[in-house]
């Protein structure tokens, strides 16, 4: 039975990697850009069900850890790359439709500060 675990485990770890390669093929391409955080944040998943698979395979516990550090990063990673790209949308917004998006953006901005 362990002999079929690992080999299970092994292509686990194969089939993550493929996906993780198409996603970074996704995030060269585009086309857009919520696209391409959405293919690193896929990427940083598939990353930590490796890490995670490694810590049973190779029954190293401490791997674990690194694997929650990893996630943790990872979120953190998405979550700046989405600011700005919201930060960037407004902004263009605001080019595009003048007064009322840049009102629309003070405002939300003003809603912000009181919070």
């Amino acid at each position: 039975m362990d002999g079929y675990l690992e080999i299970f485990l092994k292509a686990v770890i194969i089939f993550c990697a493929c996906i993780s390669i198409i996603c970074f093929i996704r995030a060269v391409i585009g086309p857009t850009i919520p696209d391409r955080i959405l293919a690193i944040n896929m990427i940083g998943t598939q990353m930590i069900i490796i890490i995670s698979v490694l810590t049973i395979l190779l029954k190293e516990t401490w791997l674990a850890d690194v694997a929650a550090v990893y996630a943790l990063l990872s979120f953190l990673g998405v979550v700046v790359l989405t600011k700005i790209y919201i930060g960037i949308y407004r902004k263009k917004h605001a080019e595009l439709f003048g007064e009322e998006a840049e009102a629309l953006c003070t405002h939300e901005k003003d809603n912000a500060n009181e919070k």
